[in-house]
C-alpha cells in the first residue's frame, strides 16, 4: 500500500535553476542613496555586478554599459526616493523599467547568503518572479507631484491654525466655542482686529457675519480674555504662517490649473455647469476645476455623490486617465486596497479583512464615503445600511469600494452616472430582500404572501 501512494504522488517541482528564463535580457539594481549596485546576466561582461555613484554622470554611465551589455528590462528597488532619477534616466534611454517593492521580496523564498541584492533581483526578473508597482505616465506624475506638494502646503497650514487656537485658548478667548471655524469670514476679521490693538469685545463681537449662529453679545463674552504679549506674539506669528501657507497654496492652484490645460480635450459636449464658489477659509481650489476635469475625462465625473472636483483631481493624480492596468473593476478595488480579501480553507471563508495600505486614491475614497452619512442619495442610503448591518467602519471601506466601481466604470466606458435617490435605493433593496425570501419559501414548500401584518407566510398547495 506503501508503494502504491508513493507512485500516485504528484511529481517533485522543478529546482529555481532550471527555470525557463522569461526575460533573458534583464539587470538588476539595488537603489541606494550613496552607491547604486547593478548585475546583469553572466557572461555579458568581465564583471557582471557594477558599483556606480548617485550624480548625474554616474547614472548616465550605468544607462550606457546596460546598453552595451544588451540590456531590455530593469527592475528597481523601491525605496524611498532615491530610485525616481535613476528611473527617468533608464526610461529616457528605453529601458522597460520595473520598479519592485522590497516587501515583495522579502516574502520570495530561497535566496542564498553569499548573494548580493542585485544579483538576486537579477535573477527573479529573468524568470519573471516580480511584479512591477504601478506608475503612471510622465504627465500625471508631474500633476500628482503638484497635488502631493499643494497637500503638504495644507498640512503644513492646518498646523499653524492649531497654532493660533492655542494662542487665543491661552488668552482666554473662547472664539472656538462660538465659531465653528476660526480661519472663516469672521475669525480672521476678529483675530486681525485683536493684532490690530482692539481690546474692546463688543467691538470685537460687532465683526460678525450675519449668518453667525451665535448673538453679538455671546461672542462678546467669548472674547473677555487675558491679553498677555507673548501669547499676543504667537498668535500673530501664526496667522502670519497661515497667511504665507495660503499664498503658496495659491500658486500650487495656478500651476495645478496651467498643468491642466495641456491635458489632451476628450469632452464631447458641453461642459457641466461650474460648481460651487470655494469658500475662502477652506483649503480648497482656488480655481473652478469641474470644467478642466470634464475637459481631461470625457465625463463628469463630479456628478458622483462625494466626489467633489477638489476630491476627484486628487484621485486622478494617483491613478492616471487610462484603465487598462487594471482589467476590470474588482482588480481596480483590490489595488486600492477597498475589495474583500477573502481567505478561504477547505472551502469555507476565513477572513474578508481589506489588505492594508497606504493608498492615497483609497484614502480620498474613504473620505469621499464618509461625507455621505446624511447624504439622501442611493450611495447614502447603502452607506447607512451597510453601518446599521457591519458597523460605520467597514461600512465606509464598502462605500469607497462602490465609488471606485463608478469611477472606474465611468472612466472606462464613458457613461455619466444619475443618481436614482435614497427612495429608489429602497425600493430596489425591498425587492431583492423580497425576492430572495420568496425563493427560499419555495425551497421549504412554502409560498410568500403579501399581507398587511409582517411575516405573513401561507403554505403552498
Amino acid at each position: 500500500m506503501a508503494r502504491s501512494r508513493a507512485r500516485q504522488q504528484p511529481p517533485r517541482p522543478t529546482p529555481p535553476g532550471s527555470l525557463p528564463a522569461v526575460s533573458t535580457n534583464a539587470a538588476g539594481i539595488d537603489v541606494g542613496a550613496m552607491a547604486h549596485f547593478v548585475a546583469v546576466p553572466a557572461g555579458r561582461d568581465a564583471e557582471p555586478v557594477r558599483e556606480f555613484g548617485p550624480f548625474t554622470n554616474d547614472l548616465y554611465r550605468l544607462a550606457e554599459w546596460l546598453q552595451a551589455c544588451g540590456i531590455e528590462t530593469v527592475a528597481l528597488e523601491s525605496t524611498g526616493v532615491d530610485w525616481i532619477p535613476l528611473f527617468q534616466v533608464l526610461e529616457e534611454r528605453g529601458f522597460e523599467v520595473k520598479l519592485v517593492d522590497a516587501h515583495q521580496l522579502k516574502r520570495v523564498p530561497g535566496r542564498k547568503s553569499d548573494v548580493l541584492d542585485c544579483q538576486w533581483l537579477q535573477q527573479l526578473h529573468t524568470f519573471g518572479l516580480l511584479a512591477g508597482a504601478f506608475r503612471p505616465d510622465d504627465q500625471i506624475c508631474v500633476l500628482r507631484s503638484y497635488m502631493r506638494q499643494r497637500a503638504m502646503l495644507a498640512q503644513y497650514a492646518g498646523q499653524h491654525v492649531q497654532h493660533m487656537q492655542k494662542a487665543l485658548v491661552q488668552m482666554n478667548l473662547q472664539l472656538q466655542v462660538v465659531l465653528d471655524d476660526i480661519t472663516g469670514a469672521t475669525g480672521l476679521k476678529i483675530i486681525r482686529a485683536v493684532l490690530a490693538g482692539e481690546r474692546d469685545p463688543h467691538r470685537l463681537a460687532a465683526l460678525r457675519h450675519g449668518k453667525c449662529k451665535h448673538s453679538e453679545a455671546t461672542i462678546a463674552e467669548a472674547l473677555r480674555g487675558d491679553w498677555r504679549e507673548e501669547h499676543l506674539f504667537a498668535l500673530e506669528q501664526a496667522v502670519e504662517l497661515v497667511e504665507a501657507y495660503q499664498a503658496k497654496i495659491a500658486a500650487c492652484d495656478a500651476r495645478i490649473q496651467a498643468h491642466l490645460q495641456r491635458f489632451e480635450d476628450r469632452g464631447t459636449g458641453a461642459p457641466p455647469p461650474p460648481g460651487p464658489k470655494p469658500r475662502a477659509d477652506r483649503h480648497d481650489l482656488s480655481f473652478d476645476a469641474t470644467a478642466e476635469l470634464y475637459r481631461c475625462t470625457g465625463v463628469d465625473l463630479t456628478a458622483i455623490d462625494g466626489l467633489q472636483a477638489h476630491t476627484v483631481l486628487k484621485i486622478l493624480s494617483e491613478i492616471g486617465l487610462d484603465m487598462t492596468p487594471w482589467p476590470t473593476a474588482k482588480h481596480f478595488g483590490a489595488w486600492l486596497g477597498l475589495a474583500p480579501n477573502n481567505r478561504v480553507s477547505g472551502g469555507k471563508i476565513l477572513s474578508r479583512r481589506t489588505t492594508p495600505t497606504a493608498n492615497r486614491a483609497a484614502t480620498a475614497f474613504r473620505v469621499a464615503a464618509q461625507s455621505l452619512h446624511r447624504s439622501k442619495s442611493a450611495l447614502g442610503a447603502f452607506l447607512r445600511r451597510k453601518a446599521a448591518h457591519l458597523g460605520m467602519p467597514k461600512a465606509i471601506t464598502a462605500t469607497a469600494y462602490k465609488l471606485a466601481r463608478i469611477l472606474y466604470a465611468m472612466l472606462t466606458t464613458g457613461s455619466e452616472y444619475v443618481d436614482l435617490g435614497q427612495d429608489a435605493y429602497e425600493r430596489a433593496y425591498t425587492a431583492r430582500v423580497v425576492r430572495r425570501l420568496s425563493r427560499r419559501a419555495s425551497e421549504l414548500g412554502y409560498t410568500l404572501v403579501k399581507h398587511d401584518s409582517p411575516h405573513a407566510v401561507a403554505p403552498s398547495a
